[in-house]
Formats: C-alpha cells, structure tokens, sequence
C-alpha cells in the first residue's frame, strides 16, 4: 500500500497546484518522471518539461475547470486520486482518475489522467 508520506505529499501536490505554487508541485517529482494526459500525443518526460507544462497548465485544462472533490484510493507504490470537477461547458460537472505512481525515493515517477476524452474535448 501507498504509505502515509506519499498521501501526504500528494495532497500537498495538489494543494500547491491550487495555489499556483508550481516549483512546490514539481518537486514531489522524480526526475525522470512521465506525464500522460488523454489526447495529447506527446508524453511529458523529465521533471524539467513537466515545470515548463506547468507554467500554461490554463491552456491544457478546460476553460472554468474547477476541482470540486478529492478522493484517494492507495494501492501499491501508487495512488488513485478521483477528482470531481466542474468547467464552463460541464456546469453538472464530471469525473476523472488520476494514476500517481511513486518510486522507492516516494517521489512520483508517472502521473496518467483517465478521462473521457469526448467530453473532455468538448469542454474547450
């Protein structure tokens, strides 16, 4: 199971994220991280281009996302965050899963978003 650091520092992740605090974020990252969002073509490789992504993070979340509930589900050396969530075209909101997996460090090693990638299109 995920241990109480790595929740821990997850929650941190994303309070950061919340806060704008990017270099905070970035540094709950292994180095030679992977970044996968559902239909880009591209994956993210290395804490580097992952704090360079983060910076027009805007661009790469629906206009009017807001994240309104967080759960976690641990599993080993990885969690499952689901997130409730809200944008300007899905005013009834959705959800979506986010995959962390952590390295023996505890620091995150892959972080994959699950979505359904019509809707997901259609709240641009």
């Amino acid at each position: 199971m995920a241990n109480a650091k790595q929740l821990e520092d997850l929650k941190a992740g994303w309070a950061a994220l919340a806060a704008g605090e990017m270099d905070k974020l970035a540094s709950f990252y292994a180095e030679d991280m992977i970044f996968v969002l559902p239909g880009q073509n591209d994956v993210l490789e290395g804490r580097a281009a992952f704090r360079v992504a983060l910076d027009s993070i805007g661009q790469a979340l629906p206009p009017g996302f807001e994240i309104t509930s967080l759960r976690y589900c641990p599993g080993d050396d990885e969690i499952v965050s689901v997130l409730e969530f809200s944008a300007d075209k899905l005013p009834s909101g959705s959800q979506c899963a986010v995959l962390f997996k952590f390295g023996s460090d505890g620091l995150i090693t892959e972080e994959r978003w699950f979505v359904d990638t019509e809707q997901w299109k259609a709240a641009f």
